[in-house]
């Protein structure tokens, strides 16, 4: 593993909070080559080219939250605990929300105002990050699609290409062979 730390002007445009990269074999390499640096100055023309073609990658790349934003509401509060302990629930909202002690309606807009994202989006990055936890503890695709609560593995593996630009297999072969 390998850590930059960047100014917080030169990385404005970066996430604020951890997430999940898909590191590209170019992005590996600048980023290796830059820890043979005791520091990178801007002033130097060679190290600000690497700095900026750091950085450039850093933009491109597709980013996945690493955690999920929870609610302040005591409603949705109740939900998203429940979705927590049983990221595969596949009930639908109305009828969670009937658990709850909620509206449909209400839960829906106390997600959007309370974490700037609907619910769906909140459910469907929970079952994304469910399925890679199970895929990187070594389960088959189609098994962690099931458990996270995809309809079926073809969904879940649309959804995986969708967010990080790659399949699971592709994604996590890489990574147990250590290629990026």
């Amino acid at each position: 593993m390998r850590t930059l730390y960047l100014r917080p002007r030169l990385a404005r445009s970066l996430p604020r909070d951890c997430c999940v990269v898909n590191v590209s074999t170019l992005l590996r390499e600048l980023i290796l080559h830059a820890c043979s640096f005791a520091g990178l100055q801007k002033a130097v023309k060679r190290e600000r080219h690497l700095i900026d073609m750091i950085l450039d990658q850093l933009e491109t790349i597709q980013m996945v939250p690493l955690q999920l934003p929870n609610p302040s509401d005591p409603r949705a509060i109740r939900i998203a605990e429940m979705l927590l302990a049983h990221p595969g629930d596949r009930r639908p909202l109305g009828q969670i929300c009937r658990v709850a002690g909620a509206s449909k309606r209400t839960v829906e807009r106390l997600f959007q105002d309370d974490l700037g994202m609907t619910f769906g989006k909140w459910r469907q990055q929970l079952r994304l990050m469910e399925a890679m936890r199970l895929l990187a503890e070594g389960a088959k695709v189609t098994h962690a699609a099931l458990e996270a609560g995809y309809s079926t593995p073809s969904a879940f593996i649309s959804m995986f290409r969708k967010a990080l630009g790659t399949t699971p297999t592709l994604y996590f072969g890489a990574a147990a062979k250590g290629v990026d």
